[in-house]
């Protein structure tokens, strides 16, 4: 069991933040956070869904109630997520030795800045279900992991530039039930991108035991986009 508090408390203050997505904050809450290499999609293919996002949120403002946000998540973050276990791109993460550059880095704080439930390097994304503390703001979290990443893995290249996309997916964890979706996405992306052994990194911690989603029940997609 996360321990607690951990969930999101509707009734206390959330912090909001923008860069190129929206981000949303509340201390010490569990987060589901994904991000990308930054050619892991097409730019066109990328610009071509953010027309139909847009234009499918001008007719269907905020606040959702829970069909809308389904169907939300049903027309773009699913797509996001087959393109992205597709494999497009030059997929550097599905090296085995880059791949645990970035879960060394990710590991690296860990139980000084965060604890966590699981993370997966896919590759040519990173998804990870983690509790911050609450001293070090979300996106300094985010900043330094794919900073020293960033940097380490173009050394290793022989490249300069860009390699992750330069924002982040993340969602506040609302409930233990949202809690166990998210660790049951990330430990089940690998077989559903059809990944060999040695093709991602999976880290589960031992307080993760995700229950058996109720086939009755549906649940909403583990991030926004």
């Amino acid at each position: 069991m996360p321990p607690r508090p951990a969930f999101l408390n509707p009734d206390m203050l959330i912090e909001r933040h923008r860069h190129h997505l929206p981000h949303w904050e509340q201390g010490r809450v569990w987060q589901f956070i994904t991000w990308r290499l930054a050619d892991s999609i097409p730019a066109a293919t990328l610009a071509e869904w953010k027309s139909d996002r847009d234009a499918w949120m001008r007719r269907h403002p905020e606040p959702w109630d829970a069909a809308t946000e389904h169907e939300y998540h049903k027309e773009f973050s699913t797509r996001l997520d087959d393109w992205l276990d597709a494999g497009h791109g030059a997929c550097v993460l599905r090296t085995p030795a880059h791949a645990k550059t970035v879960a060394d880095a990710l590991r690296h704080f860990e139980g000084a800045r965060y604890t966590f439930g699981a993370f997966v390097i896919m590759p040519n994304h990173v998804h990870v279900l983690f509790l911050p503390d609450t001293t070090t703001p979300l996106a300094d979290i985010i900043r330094s992991w794919k900073g020293y990443t960033a940097m380490a893995l173009n050394r290793r290249l022989g490249k300069r530039g860009q390699l992750w996309q330069e924002d982040y997916w993340d969602r506040i964890i609302r409930n233990q039930a949202h809690y166990d979706a998210c660790a049951r996405y990330i430990i089940a992306n690998p077989a559903k991108a059809r990944l060999g052994q040695n093709e991602y990194i999976l880290y589960v911690a031992a307080t993760t035991a995700p229950r058996p989603q109720d086939e009755n029940t549906r649940q909403a997609h583990p991030f926004p986009a």
